[in-house]
C-alpha cells in the first residue's frame, strides 16, 4: 500500500521583532567578539505642527490608550503628569558633502540642561546605522580615548518608508563619552576626528580638512515622558514624546514617539510581550496617522534643513 506523503510542517509567522535575525559570531580585530543587541527601540516620527505646548505632548498620550487596550498592553500616565520637560541641545557634524551620513555614520553631540543652564560634560555620539544586523555588529564604533565609553547596540523598529501598519528594523551600533575625553583642540579636524575614530579614516580626503555643523542649525530637543507601556511577562517601557526645534527662532522641525526595552540577551526577550510590542506599535500607527510623517528620520530632516539631500541607509 502507497505511503502517504509527509504532511509539511506549518511553521508559524514570526512577527518583525520577533524575528530578529541572529548574529553570526565573530571578533573585532583585537580578538575581542562582536557586540549583541541589548536594545530595541520601537519609534514614530510625528510631524512637528502638533507641538504648541507641554500639554500637546500628552495630547498624543490620550492617542495611545485606544490601541493599547486593543493589544492588552497597559498603559499608565497618571505618574507623569507632573515630571519635568527635558532640553538637550543637539548639533551633528559632517563633511561639506555629507561622507559621514552617505556611508551610515552619524557624529553628533549633545548636552542636557537643567533649569536654563548646562549640566556636565557635552556628550559625543557616533553610530553607524545599518538594515543588515551583520554590517552593523561588524562595523567596530569604540572610539581611542583614554577614557570610559558605553556601547548601545540598538534593534530600532520603524513604520514602512511607504505606508503605514507594518514595520522594518535598522540595527544601530552606538557608541558615547564625554567630549572632555577627546584632549585635541581642533575637534573639528578630521585629523582629530578619525584619530579617535578609526574607522572614518578611510573617508578623509587630505590634510588639514575640517568638519562642519550640518544645516548650520543647533537642534533644541524638547522631550516629555508620558507614561509607561506594560507589554506583560516582566516587560515594560517608558514611553516620551519629542519636540526638535532650531536654536535662535525656534522654527519646529520633527518630533518623535518612542520606548525602549533593554535586555541582556536576546533569549531574556519574552516572546508574547514582544508580539504585544509590536502589535502596539503597528495599532498605534492607525491611531496615530494624523500626527506621523511617514519616511522620514529626526536627522534625515537636520540634513536636509539647507537642501543637497544626502544618500541615506535609512
Amino acid at each position: 500500500m502507497a505511503k502517504r506523503p509527509a504532511k509539511k510542517k506549518i511553521e508559524k509567522k514570526e512577527s518583525g521583532v520577533a524575528r530578529l535575525p541572529a548574529l553570526k559570531p565573530g571578533k573585532y580585530a583585537d580578538g575581542l567578539p562582536l557586540h549583541e543587541i541589548q536594545y530595541l527601540e520601537c519609534k514614530l516620527i510625528l510631524r512637528p505642527n502638533h507641538f504648541t505646548s507641554r500639554k500637546s505632548f500628552f495630547d498624543f498620550a490620550k492617542i495611545m490608550r485606544r490601541p493599547a487596550a486593543e493589544t492588552r498592553v497597559d498603559f499608565s500616565s497618571e505618574d507623569f503628569v507632573d515630571a519635568p520637560l527635558k532640553i538637550r541641545e543637539v548639533l551633528f557634524v559632517d563633511t561639506a558633502d555629507f561622507r559621514f551620513y552617505n556611508n551610515a555614520f552619524i557624529l553628533r553631540r549633545r548636552i542636557p540642561y537643567e533649569a536654563g543652564f548646562p549640566a556636565g560634560d557635552p556628550e559625543v555620539v557616533f553610530k553607524f546605522r545599518h538594515p543588515d544586523i551583520q554590517t552593523a555588529a561588524e562595523m567596530d564604533v569604540r572610539p581611542q580615548i583614554f577614557g570610559d565609553y558605553r556601547i548601545k547596540f540598538k534593534a530600532e523598529a520603524l513604520p514602512l518608508k511607504d505606508r503605514l501598519g507594518g514595520m522594518r528594523i535598522l540595527f544601530s551600533h552606538n557608541v558615547q563619552f564625554p567630549s572632555t575625553h577627546v584632549h585635541e583642540n581642533d575637534r573639528l579636524s578630521m585629523d582629530t576626528i578619525t584619530r579617535v575614530f578609526p574607522v572614518l579614516g578611510g573617508l578623509k580626503k587630505s590634510p588639514g580638512e575640517h568638519v562642519e555643523i550640518v544645516g548650520e542649525t543647533i537642534v533644541e530637543e524638547v522631550l516629555q515622558d508620558v507614561g509607561i507601556l506594560d507589554f506583560g511577562d516582566g516587560t515594560s517601557a517608558t514611553a516620551n514624546v519629542a519636540l526638535w526645534r532650531a536654536r535662535g527662532d525656534h522654527l519646529p522641525l520633527i518630533g518623535e514617539f518612542a520606548y525602549e526595552l533593554k535586555f541582556k540577551r536576546r533569549q531574556d526577550l519574552r516572546e508574547k510581550a514582544l508580539r504585544r510590542a509590536e502589535a502596539f506599535f503597528v495599532a498605534l500607527q492607525d491611531a496615530a496617522q494624523d500626527w506621523i510623517a511617514l519616511g522620514a528620520t529626526k536627522t534625515g530632516v537636520v540634513y536636509r534643513l539647507k537642501g543637497s539631500p544626502p544618500h541615506a541607509h535609512e
